[in-house]
């Protein structure tokens, strides 16, 4: 099945991004339905994040995020298998002369979970090597299309999360910048309990902890879907980062990633259980 898919996926590359978004909205529409556990996911999340939400304005969202979310998708088939020039007339890319102003040294570019994601990565690795870290799927198959989609211009470095930091730190010291993914709840080990939207969140603080490391300059990546494609922005570098503690920059990036989702509310990954890990003593929200 996941073979099928996968061949199914390169068949649509040839089509509009018109058609493409029309196949992803119904795609989502689908999964709405009979994917209840993620559904409940979503709708936990946005009632934790926004209490004064109402009900069939967050059912709305819910919908419009899994909509956001099998179009991101559907997109893949683009983004793995058309030739660059189309992918650069689809992702617009702004601020990369912050990108190429700070080469020389470290860079982190920093990329909240925006369904726009890989559409981002594929972009900037059209511009330049790049590395960044991703997690080995159970299904084979899958597994090799996803790493071979994403490493099909300029050699991209790709290290499996179980694979630790230290490669990404050769790599970020031999001058390649590092495409990380923050805002995700991997346990309790290395991370702090810091606010999202109010409501504590294990945030990890590996970007900081690599910047200090590195002696790396980090930089936001924001990606917004758009009707014709892809808008991706690159923020000028945080200044006094990393800061006092690990805590504090753990707060100044979540108030960050806050600030950029309020912006595009049903394009963040809310079908993730990003408030998993509890505090102690604290009950489970799924």
């Amino acid at each position: 099945m996941t073979r099928l898919a996968l061949l199914l996926l390169r068949a649509l590359h040839w089509l509009p991004l018109a058609v493409l978004r029309g196949a992803g909205a119904a795609l989502g529409a689908l999964l709405y339905l009979v994917a209840r556990e993620r559904r409940m996911v979503a709708t936990t999340n946005l009632a934790l994040c926004f209490p004064d939400m109402d009900t069939a304005c967050r059912a709305a969202l819910v919908r419009a995020t899994f909509r956001a979310f099998c179009q991101s998708v559907i997109d893949r088939a683009i983004l793995w298998h058309s030739p660059a020039a189309r992918i650069r007339a689809l992702v617009r890319l702004d601020g990369i002369e912050h990108l190429r102003k700070a080469a020389g040294q470290p860079v982190i570019l920093l990329a909240p979970h925006f369904v726009g994601l890989d559409a981002a990565w594929a972009r900037l690795t059209i511009e330049q090597r790049m590395v960044s870290m991703y997690a080995r799927q159970k299904n084979a198959a899958f597994n090799q299309a996803l790493k071979a989609g994403r490493t099909r211009f300029n050699a991209p470095v790709l290290v499996s999360r179980q694979d630790g930091v230290r490669a990404v730190l050769r790599e970020l010291s031999n001058g390649l910048p590092l495409y990380y993914l923050p805002d995700m709840d991997f346990g309790p080990r290395e991370t702090v309990f810091t606010p999202f939207f109010g409501v504590p969140a294990a945030t990890v603080t590996a970007v900081s902890r690599l910047a200090r490391l590195a002696n790396a300059a980090v930089l936001p990546v924001v990606t917004r879907m758009t009707p014709n494609g892809y808008d991706v922005t690159i923020h000028p570098p945080w200044e006094h980062y990393p800061g006092a503690s690990d805590e504090a920059d753990a707060r100044r990036m979540n108030a960050f990633i806050e600030a950029e989702v309020r912006s595009s509310l049903a394009q963040y990954h809310w079908l993730h259980k990003r408030f998993k890990t509890r505090p102690p003593g604290e009950a489970r929200f799924y």
